[in-house]
């Protein structure tokens, strides 16, 4: 049948486009190493190897907006960051949903949290948490509400990521510097949302495999590319003029 074998053989476009991809392999090869496996080095986003990959960043957005960590400030789970870069902190608050987190002094869920008094902080540190409640916009109400007028959120959320252990049914989102200008915008006045994508393809690769910051070089962790965000950090400040009903 002839015209079979002629249908089965490569035309010249495609053979010259199987030559090319041969040709990109050897001037470029991928040596996976250690990371052709199937299952990751860590199985808790390299804590067990050093700093988690995106710890560094997450770091480095909070201590470049320590200015805004003063006053009363909230925080969630723990106080870490009020501790480290705080100053001139007249209180400090610990959120949680979960009741038994001895270090929580509101127990509340922020997608419902009307029981939170209205321009109460003058800080809210929220980090990787939005992609653990399913009514973001919801949650996001809540903390400009929350915040007294001028007061800042200091907002990161994953874009790539393992799913949170233990929340398999519960880690519903992973975020776009387009998705939270957006969401963010909607409530906060959008000349006072700064958002910004942090890390590129190396780190993202890095983190889901669990690897650890110490592992990278500096100049592979400080490279920023908006086409291969590890994360994304927002910025959004309260209108001074604006207090919540």
């Amino acid at each position: 049948m002839p015209s079979i074998r002629l249908a089965l053989t490569p035309g010249p476009r495609l053979r010259r486009l199987r030559h090319s991809q041969r040709f990109r392999r050897l001037r470029r090869p991928a040596f996976l190493g250690t990371l052709r496996r199937t299952s990751p080095l860590s199985d808790g986003f390299g804590f067990d190897r050093g700093t988690p990959v995106d710890r560094y960043y997450i770091d480095r957005f909070i201590e470049e907006n320590r200015g805004a960590i003063h006053g009363r400030v909230l925080e969630i789970k723990n106080s870490r960051y009020t501790h480290q870069f705080g100053s001139e902190v007249v209180q400090r608050d610990v959120l949680d949903i979960d009741a038994t987190n001895r270090n929580a002094t509101i127990v509340a869920d922020l997608a419902a949290a009307d029981g939170i008094p209205a321009d109460a902080f003058d800080c809210f540190i929220l980090t990787q948490t939005l992609h653990l409640i399913f009514d973001t916009r919801s949650a996001i109400f809540h903390a400009h509400r929350i915040l007294r007028p001028g007061g800042v959120l200091l907002c990161s959320v994953p874009c790539i990521a393992r799913i949170t252990p233990g929340c398999i049914d519960s880690d519903h989102w992973r975020f776009t510097r387009a998705s939270c200008s957006r969401l963010f915008g909607d409530v906060f006045p959008r000349d006072r949302v700064t958002v910004r994508p942090h890390g590129n393809v190396l780190t993202a690769i890095a983190f889901l495999t669990g690897m650890a910051a110490e592992e990278l070089r500096q100049r592979e962790l400080d490279h920023d590319d908006e086409n291969f965000p590890l994360l994304v950090t927002v910025r959004a400040e309260k209108d001074h003029s604006a207090a919540s009903s």
